[in-house]
């Protein structure tokens, strides 16, 4: 049963969390009845079986379809970034997302290979969060605000939704975040040395943060609660969810401490090869679909997984049937 609300804006998302719509089995059993009998031994297609399934199960279609996917990608900014002068700083962070806007990152030829829209998000990049070391990165308004703004930006219509983020600051709030969800030490949550004075400087100012929604808020940011209010539209509006790298899936984290089913419709689209991101990847549950050893955040693994995805669909609703060719 849904809670009752007490007024807090967190008791409106932790209420959507607890009402997601399931899944819808009646069209997994469909699709399952038709893969059984095509022209194939049945499991011969691998993985592609399984995918093909997931897609059935929570688009709710007997014959899913990926014909409108979509790239998103929010981008925000972090004050506490200061405190690592070699690291990427906002500025680093507004001119990747010119260069997403011009179409010469990564991701924007790989979007176009898969036939699959592009958006990018300014999550107020000329206004950082404020430093984690020392301040909470939202107030409760603001990260709930934030959130909804995530789950309207996938309006307008798409039936496979893949996220990523561009960010300078993640590889410091999202091992932050991971760190507080597991009470884990930062070291477990990075690779790189030179961060861990800022880690375990922010997890000591934030050591009481123990509600998932109060870590996103305080130790997060504003692409963080984004991408988290993304994956919860999605999953009202029955569209399967691609979860691109380490940033993506903190933010998924998130949800999945709050509802351990919330992120039933999402597969991730790659490994990147971190111990961290293959650590995070085993605490929600995700096996990648693909391992390249990308590294990037901004979706370029999630655009490569689209092709994946609609090759299973396709292949497994265009095969012959037995009874097509007239065979036991």
């Amino acid at each position: 049963m849904p809670r009752s609300l007490t007024g807090m804006p967190f008791d409106d998302i932790r209420n959507l969390l607890e009402t997601l719509p399931p899944p819808d089995e009646e069209a997994a059993a469909n699709w399952r009845e038709r893969n059984a009998s095509l022209v194939k031994p049945v499991g011969s297609l691998g993985r592609l079986e399984e995918i093909g399934e997931h897609l059935a199960r929570w688009q709710g279609l007997g014959r899913p379809t990926v014909d409108r996917p979509l790239v998103a990608i929010f981008a925000g900014t972090h004050e506490v970034m200061k405190r690592v002068p070699l690291g990427p700083q906002a500025s680093d962070t507004r001119a990747e997302v010119e260069l997403l806007a011009a179409g010469g990152a990564a991701v924007n030829p790989l979007a176009l290979a898969a036939n699959a829209g592009l958006k990018v998000f300014d999550l107020a990049l000329d206004l950082p969060t404020p430093d984690i070391c020392v301040d909470d990165a939202l107030t409760e308004q603001a990260c709930v605000a934030t959130i909804a703004f995530g789950m309207e930006s996938i309006a307008g219509g798409t039936d496979l939704l893949c996220v990523g983020a561009s960010t300078g600051g993640n590889n410091i709030v999202a091992p932050a975040v991971a760190a507080a969800l597991y009470g884990d030490k930062p070291s477990d949550w990075t690779d790189d040395e030179a961060l861990l004075p800022t880690l375990e400087r922010a997890m000591k100012q934030h050591e009481n943060a123990k509600d998932p929604l109060e870590i996103l808020r305080q130790l997060g940011g504003r692409e963080l609660a984004a991408i988290a209010g993304a994956i919860i539209a999605a999953r009202f509006q029955k569209i399967p969810v691609l979860l691109d790298g380490f940033t993506a899936c903190a933010a998924a984290a998130v949800l999945h401490a709050v509802e351990p089913t919330a992120l039933g419709h999402c597969l991730a689209a790659h490994r990147s090869g971190s111990a961290p991101h293959d650590k995070l990847l085993k605490k929600i549950g995700k096996t990648p679909l693909l391992d390249l050893g990308i590294t990037l955040e901004d979706g370029s693994g999630a655009a490569l997984a689209i092709t994946l995805v609609r090759a299973s669909a396709v292949c497994q609703s265009e095969m012959a049937t037995r009874d097509q060719i007239g065979t036991n």
